[in-house]
């Protein structure tokens, strides 16, 4: 029999509780001490407080509907955790940042070897050590997809809450222990932080994500008379001739222009690329073109239109029917060439040259909105979670696992809304998210994820913690802290030479855990920690929910 307060309805009763929990534990959450707190982790505590007045004055709540609630909340949180990083995330795993990714990567499966290791050493239930692994990782959706694994696998609703429990526990320790990782290999290693900010910025400055450009005069001589198109490595291998100087005018260079010797072309490419192209054409110019008093301009224009983006570049056919060049697109903060071959994406933003009338054509083609880019396409976002909940119900079978393996509620939708947020749009439908609108729909539904979690934790939570195992619990949850952290840290800087600061974004990228970012961002003003955080976050927030769904298959 459900109690109730006053009167009220269940619906009431229990809105009036997770809002509680939400108020007062994001105002325990802004509480810190020199920088560190709890966060959004304030939620869980509240509401375990909660749970806990409620449990003794005999209220009780609605299991339907709390699951209900939670399940929600959780599926919010990854889809909109997916959008955020679906542009970003195939690229974080290339070049530069596969090292990052392979270092933060190794620190999450050190962690599951430690993990597994402690269960076999102390026999801890594995509902109680998934919690306490992801309280210890300080990884929420973690937890969520323990707890929804347990429920797949048929668990009792005591173990369905024992994660939980688990995860409140080791949670406070996780905070601290990334900066304790992050102190011990900086004082061991003897950093100066102000030397490592300085051979960040040198290294940055080196490889610049900014395409560079090159004027070139023709001297090749075996090029006169062919057009820019049959002249190999132009167009379509990197190298983009964004304008021309033929006969004294500055024209814009198509693939059917005559290339004659003296004229000078304006390259934009790589810079190797551009090199190798400079030894095929001629020599450097010491002629700038520019497009200032010319009939020529260039701007930079918005792909907002949903006819433009997810098209090849070449069918758009700009240069045919326009007369324009396109010689840069930028894309998630990078710059990257303009290939006739390549695809358009919704956000992406394109360099033009051209006749000032055709380039305000190529406005209304491409689109060029800014305001879309500010607006929730909820259409989207809802068909988004739609695809999410039917992927993680697909029962996949892997050889050796007792039980088909399934992505669940948590792992669904954000698969779905990592491929939808790399996608950007398609038809009618478009899943690029205002950053503040993308951080409230966020926040939102992890406050009401964490809320029913703490509710439902609260009657044995304190039981837990002094008569039980909780103090075991603790000790188990700081191992699995520091081993991976310690561990990883030390291979980075001592074997690796890894920047310090970009290591301390890695450790605290590993952990998804904002305040250990603020705690990195702290000791300097160099980007390099934030930079190496947001590279790390989209591979390991997934791994981070995967893995408490095979350590349940495995163990229980």
């Amino acid at each position: 029999m459900t109690g109730t307060v006053f009167g009220l309805g269940e619906v009431a009763q229990a809105t009036i509780a997770l809002a509680l929990a939400g108020v007062l534990g994001l105002l325990l959450g802004k509480l810190n001490i020199r920088g560190v707190g709890l966060g959004i982790g304030g939620v869980l505590f509240a509401g375990i407080a909660l749970g806990d007045i409620a449990s003794r004055t005999g209220v009780h709540f609605n299991p339907e509907m709390m699951e209900f609630v939670r399940e929600f909340g959780l599926i919010l949180f990854v889809f909109t955790i997916g959008i955020e990083v679906g542009p970003g995330f195939f690229a974080s795993l290339r070049k530069s940042g596969l090292q990052l990714n392979t270092l933060a990567a190794s620190i999450v499966l050190l962690g599951v070897a430690v993990t597994v290791a402690l269960h076999y050493a102390f026999d801890i239930p594995v509902p109680a050590l998934v919690g306490i692994m992801s309280g210890a990782v300080t990884n929420t959706p973690g937890l969520g997809a323990a707890t929804q694994a347990l429920a797949d696998m048929g668990a009792g609703a005591d173990a369905v809450a024992t994660p939980s429990l688990g995860y409140a526990v080791a949670y406070p320790f996780g905070i601290v222990g990334i900066l304790l990782a992050m102190l011990l290999v900086r004082f061991a290693a003897g950093v100066d932080i102000p030397a490592e900010a300085r051979a960040y910025d040198a290294h940055r400055r080196k490889g610049s994500g900014t395409l560079p450009s090159l004027d070139v005069v023709v001297r090749n001589e075996n090029l006169d008379g062919l057009t820019l198109g049959e002249v190999p490595g132009l167009f379509d291998a990197g190298v983009v001739p964004s304008r021309m100087r033929k006969s004294g005018e500055l024209v814009v260079p198509q693939r059917d222009t005559v290339l004659a010797v003296g004229n000078i072309l304006h390259l934009v490419g790589p810079a190797e690329k551009l090199q190798a192209m400079r030894l095929v054409l001629g020599v450097e110019s010491e002629t700038r073109l520019s497009t200032q008093g010319t009939e020529l301009s260039w701007a930079r224009i918005l792909v907002t239109d949903n006819a433009a983006s997810g098209h090849r570049l070449r069918s758009l056919r700009l240069e045919e029917s326009y007369g324009v060049s396109v010689s840069r697109i930028m894309r998630a903060g990078l710059e990257i060439p303009a290939q006739g071959d390549g695809t358009l994406e919704f956000g992406d933003i394109v360099t033009v040259v051209g006749p000032r009338d055709m380039i305000q054509k190529v406005r209304g083609i491409l689109g060029d909105e800014t305001r879309r880019l500010d607006r929730v396409d909820f259409p989207g976002v809802f068909l988004g979670i739609v695809l999410g909940v039917i992927l993680g119900s697909i029962p996949i079978a892997v050889p050796g696992l007792p039980a088909p393996l399934k992505l669940g509620l948590a792992g669904g939708p954000l698969v779905v809304a990592i491929l939808l947020g790399r996608l950007g749009s398609w038809g009618p439908f478009t899943w690029v998210m205002p950053p503040a609108a993308n951080h409230a729909l966020r926040e939102f539904g992890i406050i009401l994820f964490l809320a029913v979690v703490g509710l439902k934790a609260g009657d044995r939570f304190l039981d837990t913690l002094i008569t039980g195992d909780g103090l075991s619990w603790v000790l188990y949850g700081a191992t699995i802290t520091l081993v991976p952290l310690i561990a990883v840290g030390v291979v980075g800087r001592f074997v690796l030479g890894l920047n310090y600061l970009s290591l301390c974004g890695v450790l605290a990228g590993s952990m998804t855990d904002p305040p250990a970012l603020a705690f990195a961002n702290a000791q300097s003003e160099s980007p390099a920690a934030s930079v190496a955080y947001a590279t790390v976050y989209p591979l390991v927030m997934g791994l981070r929910i995967f893995a408490p769904q095979l350590l349940v298959l495995l163990l229980l």
